[in-house]
């Protein structure tokens, strides 16, 4: 676990400024690595967006859709190797839980560009949407892991007492300056 402290800047405001902000932390090993794949993810999501919004070249459009769905593939295979400091907190599994439902409207998003559906606007909107979701997630899943002085173990869990709720999480997290 590492010893410094990671706060998030007040405006991140396109992929591109959240993958500079992954970049610059200090961190744990594993920490580092997430950190570089998501970085890598947020520069697809970026590529991904920009190339929709620019482009209409329907093959470049498909081949950033490609790109990213993989990337997205990749990142997920990340994250079961990471340790179970990381398993052990409640915003892993939620973060687990976003990816799923991006790499799910990545993959609609993708089918209806190959087949030229008319739903390809809403399916990109959807992606979008939870693209900035899924970033805010892995953000607070860096920010917990990192902030947090001493994660327990599996054994320390079960015998402590139950897991906090989400208000008291998240009360717990906004009086740490954030």
């Amino acid at each position: 676990m590492p010893a410094s402290r990671t706060l998030l800047p007040q405006s991140l405001q396109s992929f591109g400024d959240i993958s500079r902000f992954l970049r610059e932390g200090v961190a744990d090993e594993d920490s580092r690595q997430l950190r570089d794949s998501l970085g890598h993810l947020s520069g697809l999501i970026e590529d991904a967006v920009r190339t929709r919004r620019t482009s209409t070249d329907t093959e470049a459009i498909q081949r950033t859709a490609g790109a990213l769905f993989q990337g997205a593939r990749e990142h997920q295979l990340l994250l079961t190797g990471l340790g179970s400091a990381w398993h052990g907190l409640y915003e892993f599994t939620a973060y687990q839980r976003a990816l799923w439902e991006l790499r799910t409207a990545i993959a609609a998003w993708k089918e209806a560009l190959e087949q030229r559906h008319a739903s390809e606007a809403i399916c990109f909107d959807k992606f979008e949407l939870l693209a900035w979701r899924t970033l805010g997630e892995a953000l607070l899943l860096i920010d917990m892991y990192e902030c947090d002085g001493r994660v327990e173990t599996p054994t320390e869990q079960s015998s402590a007492r139950p897991p906090p709720s989400w208000w008291q999480r998240a009360r717990r997290w906004l009086g740490r300056g954030h």
